[in-house]
């Protein structure tokens, strides 16, 4: 992908040029899901897919469009789940069928939408619920005095 760009720009510039692509790929991909008549009965579809997009965007690191190992398994390190590379590879078996060693964004919404229940699509809806349920504290911690230490 970086090819593409040439030399003309580096560091932050070509980042941001590189996922401004990757948006608009992502963008267009879940345009042909909100088209497909198979997902015309999903509730809040639209919602669904934008959050499916931020969080495939939030683990492709090398955007590339496509989340391989590595990025499998930073994702699940990140989300507090760490896996051997058999489990992951097994994940990503069962996310695409077995027919890659990568997971496209295509694969990856199906598996979220899908009646399936992949492994990697709980850990996702865990995470997520998780969020919800116990927001994490903002501003400095609060005062304790030596009686209250365990």
């Amino acid at each position: 992908m970086s090819v593409a760009l040439g030399n003309r720009f580096q560091g932050g510039k070509a980042f941001g040029l590189l996922k401004a692509r990757q948006e608009k790929r992502l963008a267009e991909i879940n345009r042909e899901f909100l088209c497909d008549q198979k997902f015309s009965d999903e509730e809040n579809l639209p919602e669904k897919l934008a959050a499916f997009k931020e969080k495939y965007m939030e683990f492709d690191l090398n955007n590339e469009g496509e989340i391989d190992l590595m990025s499998l398994k930073r994702m699940m390190e990140k989300l507090g789940v760490p896996k051997t590379h058999l489990e992951m590879k097994k994940m990503i078996s069962e996310v695409t069928g077995g027919v890659s060693d990568t997971i496209s964004y295509r694969d990856f919404v199906n598996m979220m939408l899908g009646k399936r229940s992949a492994v990697l699509k709980l850990v996702m809806m865990f995470e997520g619920k998780a969020n919800e349920s116990n927001p994490k504290p903002v501003g400095p911690p609060p005062e304790r005095d030596i009686a209250s230490l365990p």
